[in-house]
């Protein structure tokens, strides 16, 4: 893993749920809102590597019974980790492009980030839509030559890298383990964390974005 940041040109890429985000949002909405317990039954499959995390969401996606109004009204209950507008901040001072990837979803990505007044970040999700009820999902991000993700990430990153820039990526889940195999630099959190020491791969622990931003800073 490359370090050495002083005269490199960069783009950051965060993850959103249980990095930028205080929980996991996903999770919380399916405990909360799910019509029945399938949900369970799919993320079982999920972590035993049965089925990949596209079939996963889409079946967890589809069993939310919500409407818009039940949603904003969740999304306004969000929190997002204090240290997020200071490293938006400090990154935009340095001119260094910061993207969000996630597999989330636009519409409930776009909510939260506008509640806390947050604009003009790349975001790259799964898409929803809103009809009654009912949320049907899509992912215009997946890549079915790379596996079964929702959203392959790494397949996103590798493509906003422009010629000669290095990526510094930060996540915490599984989710993540595609595109931080690619990074050169990774800040990994939780379940992340364990799977790179585990794994030995190279990567700086961390447990919020504090820590990204007290690296960074000293480092430029």
């Amino acid at each position: 893993m490359n370090t050495e940041l002083k005269g490199k040109i960069f783009t950051v890429f965060l993850d959103f749920d249980n990095t930028i985000s205080t929980n996991d949002v996903l999770d919380d909405m399916l405990e909360r809102f799910s019509a029945d317990d399938n949900w369970m039954r799919l993320e079982d499959k999920w972590k035993k590597g049965e089925i990949g995390s596209r079939e996963c969401l889409k079946g967890q996606v589809e069993g939310l019974r919500m409407t818009k109004k039940d949603l904003d009204k969740y999304l306004l209950t969000v929190q997002i980790d204090p240290y997020f507008g200071k490293l938006l901040d400090f990154l935009n001072d340095k001119k260094i492009r910061t993207m969000i990837l996630s597999d989330n979803f636009d519409y409930i990505l776009g909510r939260i980030l506008n509640n806390f007044g947050v604009a003009g970040l790349e975001v790259y999700s799964n898409k929803i839509d809103l009809a009654e009820d009912r949320l049907k999902p899509s992912f215009p991000l997946s890549n079915k030559d790379c596996g079964g993700c929702a959203h392959c990430k790494k397949t996103t990153l590798l493509g906003k890298l422009r010629k000669d820039e290095m990526s510094i990526y930060a996540g915490d889940g599984r989710s993540d383990l595609c595109a931080s195999s690619v990074a050169d630099i990774v800040f990994a959190k939780d379940y992340l964390k364990e799977h790179c020491r585990q794994k030995g791969i190279a990567h700086i622990p961390i447990e919020g974005l504090k820590d990204i931003y007290d690296y960074l800073k000293e480092k430029l």
